[in-house]
This record gives C-alpha cells, sequence and structure tokens, in this order.
C-alpha cells in the first residue's frame, strides 16, 4: 500500500472516530466533548431547529435534552471523501428518546437524518468545519417502562470515562 492510501485510510479513521465522539457527546451531555468535534469558526445549520455555530448547538441541544430522561445517538450509512486537508462525509443518525409527559406517562421517540459535514485538519486535528443537518422525520409512541432500569449515566460519571 502506498503512502498516499495509508494517510487517506488514517484521515477516514480519525473522522470516523469524531463522528462517534460526537454522538457519545451528544448521549453523556458532554458539552466540552461535543464542542471538540467542531472548529470554533465552524457554522451548523440543524434547519428550524437552530442555526449559527457547532459549539452554540451543543450549548442549545444541552438544553433540549437536560428535559429528556434518556437519549441515544446512532449512526449508520457513513461515508467520508478525503481531499487533501479537508474532508466531506455524510452520516446517516438515528436518534432514540425517552421522555415523561405531564401526566406521567413514558414516550418514545424517535427522530431520523443525515449530517452533511465538511472537515478540515487544522493544526494536526480532524474536526468540523461546517455541518448541515437535513431532517427526515419522527416517530412518538406511548410505551410501558422498561423492564430492567438503565444502568448508564448522562454525564462524565458514566461507566464509559474510566475505559475510554
Amino acid at each position: 500500500m502506498d503512502e498516499a492510501a495509508i494517510a487517506e485510510l488514517l484521515a477516514k479513521q480519525a473522522i470516523a472516530e469524531q463522528l462517534h465522539t460526537y454522538c457519545r457527546a451528544m448521549d453523556r451531555m458532554d458539552n466540552d466533548l461535543g464542542r471538540s468535534v467542531f472548529h470554533a469558526d465552524a457554522p451548523a445549520d440543524y434547519g428550524t431547529m437552530y442555526r449559527g455555530t457547532g459549539h452554540g448547538f451543543i450549548d442549545y441541544v444541552y438544553q433540549a435534552h437536560a428535559g429528556m430522561l434518556l437519549h441515544q445517538h446512532q449512526l449508520g450509512n457513513v461515508l467520508i471523501r478525503i481531499d487533501g486537508n479537508r474532508a466531506f462525509s455524510e452520516s446517516y443518525v438515528t436518534v432514540n428518546f425517552r421522555l415523561r409527559n405531564a401526566d406521567g406517562s413514558l414516550v418514545a421517540m424517535q427522530s431520523f437524518g443525515r449530517y452533511l459535514d465538511e472537515w478540515e485538519k487544522r493544526h494536526g486535528r480532524w474536526a468540523i468545519s461546517r455541518r448541515h443537518y437535513l431532517h427526515a422525520m419522527d416517530e412518538a409512541r406511548p410505551v410501558a417502562e422498561s423492564q430492567y432500569p438503565s444502568t448508564g449515566m448522562r454525564d462524565r460519571t458514566d461507566p464509559s470515562y474510566a475505559v475510554l
């Protein structure tokens, strides 16, 4: 394998890890970790939900997630194209939410969309330089209490921080 191919594979792996870091940051409500995925000057366009900077979106979504019981972000169909110190990716995202209504009933929500990201490698680090979120659909339905309690935490006390 030639050096250019190895460099491209390393770039793709670094970007894929950043995408997964973003999901981890959302689910652990770790704002510093979430901000680390974006360059400070990166615009973020989430349509009617939010328009501003990537760092601003992290602060915005923290408020939205704080009122939920649980949430879990998962990525699929990730495509990454490298062009020197720039890259482009498309990632399908599914987010599962658990909410409690005012009457005490539980609601499960799912949200589906895609992240279209532009990336730049600055000072040896890949981060998002522009994000455009394309929303596809939402679903909501009543659910029963879980058979087993959740054992994860939505902060830095989560056991994953001891191993990662």
